[in-house]
């Protein structure tokens, strides 16, 4: 089974995002958002970025 999407109502018209693992673990949390049509929006920009994200490590960075 993959991961999933998960919609949870924060408020009366906010909502956040919960992607979770295969296994139901929380693999990542949105920001509020104020309406469903913007989470979807979100949603399908994650699933845009995550396939070619690059990945960056900043460990090097720190002082």
């Amino acid at each position: 089974m993959a991961g999933r999407f998960e919609i949870h109502r924060t408020g009366d018209e906010s909502y956040r995002l919960r992607l979770t693992d295969a296994e139901g673990n929380i693999v990542a949390v949105s920001p509020t958002f104020k309406s469903l049509s913007l989470l979807r929006d979100g949603i399908k920009a994650m699933r845009e970025n995550a396939a070619t994200g690059i990945v960056v490590d900043l460990r090097q960075q720190q002082a």
